[in-house]
């Protein structure tokens, strides 16, 4: 499997509104056929969203609750526990859906979404309080449990659904962490920004060791395009909405070194108005224009997905989301020069 499978298709970015996984993982299953995911629904509360779920995952690092969030603990917790129940009742329903509704046919990739590691260095604390980001062996040991979990994620997806999985790392973190602006416990013990090439060589580890096709989304402003460009990741998803001009030499770099642009064309909140499917698309469409890129590039190496997650939005407009990027998605990949 290529890194292709991220390009030219619609996608989603993870979470669901509601509390209702088995009618959420049908909507998506049937909506977004080129590249479903497994459904997050953090509606559920405490273990259903992105930090306790991914926690879930891990390896030898479990998680408590505190009032602050997050935190590594010494041995497993009900919170721990109760995150695993989800995910694996979570898989349970899309196997079964799977296999009832005739997926296996006709939907040969999934994709999962888990915390990047340095979303989840920081905001997960160490048992002291301090975000786990202030102590470079607990984000290499945090880094290390984390990809071995996806590992087995991916396997235990593999083996249920006999499909190919690819991975998305959520890094909505990670602008704070490169720029030291992330809070520490007291004006006393700032938490300082994370040397770039460090990044970079923390991230090539994880995405080294999945084995699979993976993109990282970052859908915060100022996303450091150009650290994950230069990453093994094979796309990089982002927010149309959140570049500016100074992010364009970056994007056309990432595009000539033959890499996927997943694009966020969609509101991820539902809107005052529903937009048509060319004012989705337009985005897009202006800025391979601006950079001087040919317009099959939107078929051969654009994708689009909402936003981000769909968690805020009504579950009216999360459908109506998914049918917009789907929509352009057809368009790019049909006649992409008549846009």
């Amino acid at each position: 499997m290529s890194s292709s499978v991220f390009a030219g298709l619609a996608t989603g970015i993870g979470s669901w509104p509601g509390t209702d996984v088995r009618e959420a993982a049908g909507i998506v299953l049937g909506e977004l056929p080129a590249l479903p995911h497994v459904v997050e629904l953090p509606a559920r509360g405490l273990g259903a969203d992105l930090i306790g779920r991914t926690g879930a995952l891990m390896v030898d690092v479990e998680l408590d609750v505190r009032t602050s969030g997050y935190r590594i603990a010494q041995r497993a917790t009900r919170a721990g526990r109760h995150a695993e129940d989800l995910l694996s009742r979570d898989l349970d329903i899309l196997e079964e859906l799977w296999e009832t509704g005739g997926f296996a046919a006709s939907l040969p990739v999934l994709k999962a979404q888990v915390a990047g590691p340095f979303t989840m260095a920081a905001e997960v604390e160490l048992r002291n309080a301090h975000r786990v980001l202030t102590d470079r062996g607990a984000v290499r040991h945090v880094a290390e449990s984390l990809a071995e979990g996806i590992r087995e994620h991916v396997a235990e997806l593999r083996r249920r659904l006999g499909v190919d999985v690819v991975v998305q790392l959520d890094e909505p973190s990670l602008p704070a962490v490169l720029r030291g602006s992330l809070p520490g416990v007291s004006r006393l013990d700032p938490v300082p920004a994370f040397p770039e090439p460090d990044a970079l060589e923390l991230l090539d580890s994880v995405l080294g060791s999945l084995g699979v096709p993976a993109m990282v989304h970052c859908c915060a402003a100022g996303a450091p395009i150009d650290l994950i460009r230069r990453s093994a990741a094979d796309a990089v998803a982002l927010d149309a909405s959140l570049l500016r001009s100074s992010d364009l030499d970056a994007v056309g770099e990432l595009l000539q070194a033959g890499k996927t642009l997943v694009l966020g064309v969609v509101p991820g909140t539902t809107p005052e108005r529903t937009p048509t499917w060319r004012e989705a698309a337009a985005p897009a469409v202006t800025l391979v224009d601006r950079l001087g890129f040919p317009r099959s590039t939107l078929a051969s190496q654009v994708s689009v997905t909402p936003a981000c997650g769909l968690a805020s939005a009504t579950p009216e407009w999360a459908r109506t989301a998914l049918t917009l990027v789907e929509n352009v998605a057809d368009a790019f990949g049909d006649a992409p020069d008549s846009l």
